[in-house]
């Protein structure tokens, strides 16, 4: 009987939804251990992807699909998660001590990407993981102001070919703008700029991340196709606005990321509707649907839609990242919901590829 239970509470998980997710359990998670006593049902999910602000409601939900099995008295669950190294492209080797590399790129500049990638690293690390940005704009370092960092903080060395990355609100950074002054400007042709770049992150003492988010310059340049070429990226986020002109550049952001084979998780549409401070009124100042058009038309998911909102630009401004300022306000829960997505399409893309490796084999008496 506990057997054949545990086939019935098995076979309900598997087609079993996560709630704010719309993806299945079984595409981004291990069902563990199932543990039966008469009516009573032990269910222990490993998800690949951290989720602490959703890890009650999780729960909730897993023992409500189990109580609704015939022959289940009372059901407890445990969800955890493990981020496992999921495997780059062009069989690219992982770095050590970074198991997943994500390149956050627009095809313009203005479309608020290095505002985006702040905010997505402050979340992922909000939901449990450890996380660290490396801004690869070399030309237009911004991460030092987005952050907080005081200027003439300098990494430090860490042995004798190594520095130390800069720890800011929790998370492991690394940027040219710590290396020189807001006054140096960096007149470097192309192939010095992707040789600094190349020496920030592997000369960087990266400490046990789950994810590294690469805040990549605008365009398709050269460091786009270095970073593409010769770096283990995991996956990709594009970040566009509603605006004709962003979404045209944003596809040949999505057309680089596809020609060198690094998956591109979703489209994040940024500064997608106004809301008015005073009376409330939604106006959608830079178009409406242009992300998720873009998303359908080359087969992505629409990760997030993002508020243009003044809350966002001032604390970017003085160094306090929303995600910071005001982690239980709206903009806040938009970013959540956007990394969350991030990271499940993640580990959703890496089960499937790790299952399209393995051939099916039938046994007959043939």
């Amino acid at each position: 009987m506990s057997a054949e239970l545990e086939g019935a509470v098995r076979q309900s998980l598997q087609g079993f939804i996560l709630p704010g997710l719309s993806l299945p359990l079984s595409a981004v998670a291990d069902i563990a251990d199932i543990q039966c006593s008469g009516g009573d049902v032990s269910v222990s999910v490993v998800l690949g992807f951290a989720a602490k602000s959703r890890q009650q409601l999780f729960q909730q939900a897993v023992v409500d699909a189990v109580q609704a099995v015939p022959g289940v008295n009372h059901a407890v669950a445990n969800v955890s998660w493990q981020i496992m190294a999921y495997a780059p492209q062009q069989n690219l080797q992982n770095m050590e001590n970074v198991r997943n590399i994500i390149a956050v790129a627009s095809g313009k500049g203005g479309v608020g990407k290095s505002t985006t990638t702040v905010n997505l690293a402050l979340a992922l690390a909000a939901e449990g993981a450890k996380v660290g940005i490396l801004d690869a704009d070399i030309y237009g370092p911004s991460l030092q102001m987005l952050l907080g960092v005081a200027e003439g903080v300098r990494p430090k060395q860490y042995g004798t070919h190594y520095l130390l990355p800069v720890e800011a609100h929790g998370l492991q950074t690394m940027s040219m703008a710590y290396l020189v002054t807001d006054k140096t400007p960096m007149v470097w042709r192309g192939p010095m700029a992707t040789g600094a770049l190349q020496q920030l992150l592997y000369q960087t003492y990266w400490q046990d991340l789950d994810y590294l988010l690469i805040d990549m310059p605008p365009g398709t340049g050269d460091i786009h196709l270095t970073l593409s070429q010769k770096v283990p990226i995991s996956g990709s986020v594009v970040v566009t606005t509603p605006q004709d002109i962003a979404l045209l550049d944003a596809r040949k952001g999505i057309e680089m990321f596809q020609k060198v084979s690094v998956p591109v998780l979703g489209v994040i549409e940024n500064m997608a509707v106004h809301i008015c401070s005073q009376c409330g009124h939604h106006e959608h100042i830079f178009g409406e649907g242009g992300g998720q058009s873009i998303a359908a038309d080359y087969g992505v998911k629409m990760l997030g839609s993002l508020p243009l909102s003044m809350q966002i630009r001032e604390q970017a401004d003085c160094g306090q990242p929303v995600m910071v300022a005001d982690a239980a306000g709206e903009a806040a829960a938009s970013y959540r919901q956007a990394a969350l997505a991030m990271a499940a399409t993640l580990a959703e893309r890496q089960r499937s590829a790790s299952a399209a490796a393995f051939p099916n084999i039938n046994i007959s008496d043939d």
